[in-house]
């Protein structure tokens, strides 16, 4: 087992390389990293303002201290514009090192977004958004933690020199992402929405080699969901969030259930837990089931908490035994006077 998950160690080690600096970071909890989904996402909130955390770690069981960690931090707002529309603007930061190779990446970025009511009253109201994001990003791997083929004796696995070179070991590059979002309050409790997002439009050059380039793939959101209430105090909340980068593709399915707490179904208290089902590929192979994801969320006032974990369903399983990641997520709003009534659902 120990000469087994060495070679998984050297096997994701070179992957990461090769090819995880085309990919993005990912969040199982995805409306819980609103700003990661969709530029369109800022400031669509009921409150004035939005503090968000999110922590991902994941193949700990496989790689130990070499697990792929990622972390975020967002900040958005909303303010009045006319009689019945919104700007929103924002802010995040997040990080991500991965695998044996060390391989990271830090990114900032603002965000803006605008809100235009389309119909509906008070109670009920339909909204289309258009968002936009600009960053700035670095990427850099560690030089001592670099394993290259030809470096591996094949008799007895051991690493020694190679004659592979590495012309620079990070990188600096800007980031531009746009996207449109829909969502409809039919009533206090039951909504609907749906969005589209292009990330990466300016393909920003992803190699650690001088004189090539390799794109940044323009990476395309598509997701929906919402929430429809089937007794009071119980609704169901069904999600689809789907990804398209390069040859890549993603798709991510659940369904939760929330249920209300609290002396009033009004209140902002309640508790959610759900199940999802994610498909990938892999090169340039068919859709494979990926993982099975259980997510729970607890909201109480202001404050918000939710708690994931990805079951690993592939043929990795062998070695990783169906552990695969933990995710935890906190969400902070701060609320003040509103007097145009229902304004979107609840992230």
């Amino acid at each position: 087992m120990k000469k087994l998950r060495y070679y998984v160690l050297i096997l994701i080690s070179i992957f990461i390389y090769q090819s995880g600096f085309a990919q993005d970071i990912h969040f199982s909890q995805f409306y819980m990293s609103p700003l990661n989904l969709n530029p369109a996402m800022t400031g669509i909130t009921n409150c004035n303002t939005r503090i968000v955390a999110n922590y991902r770690n994941q193949w700990a069981p496989i790689l130990k201290s070499n697990a792929f960690n990622t972390y975020s931090i967002s900040y958005d707002q909303k303010m009045t514009v006319g009689r019945t529309d919104y700007f929103g603007i924002g802010g995040a930061f997040w990080g991500d090192v991965a695998g044996a190779t060390r391989f990271g990446t830090i990114q900032g970025k603002i965000s803006g977004s605008y809100a235009k009511k389309m119909g509906g009253t008070r109670k009920k109201s339909h909204f289309l958004v258009i968002g936009a994001e600009g960053a700035f990003s670095q990427r850099r791997i560690s030089q001592s933690s670099l394993i290259f083929g030809d470096g591996i004796d094949p008799n007895t696995g051991e690493y020694g020199t190679t004659n592979d070179l590495v012309d620079r070991y990070n990188y600096l590059f800007a980031d531009i992402s746009a996207g449109l979002l829909w969502f409809s309050n039919l009533n206090e409790y039951t909504n609907y929405y749906f969005g589209i997002a292009a990330h990466h439009l300016n393909q920003a050059n992803q190699t650690f080699y001088n004189n090539e380039y390799v794109p940044l793939y323009t990476k395309f959101t598509v997701h929906g969901g919402g929430q429809f209430e089937i007794q009071p105090r119980i609704s169901l909340l069904p999600n689809l969030v789907m990804f398209l980068q390069g040859p890549h593709v993603e798709v991510n399915f659940g369904l939760s259930t929330r249920f209300a707490m609290g002396f009033s179904r009004k209140q902002e208290q309640g508790f959610q837990a759900g199940l999802w089902y994610r498909l990938g590929t892999q090169y340039e192979s068919k859709l494979h089931s990926d993982a099975i994801i259980i997510s729970t969320r607890f909201d109480y006032e202001q404050f918000g908490i939710g708690l994931s974990y990805d079951i690993n369903i592939s043929s990795l399983n062998q070695a990783s035994f169906g552990n695969n990641a933990i995710e935890l997520a906190l969400s902070y709003n701060i609320c003040g006077p509103e007097n145009r009534g229902i304004y979107c659902p609840k992230f």
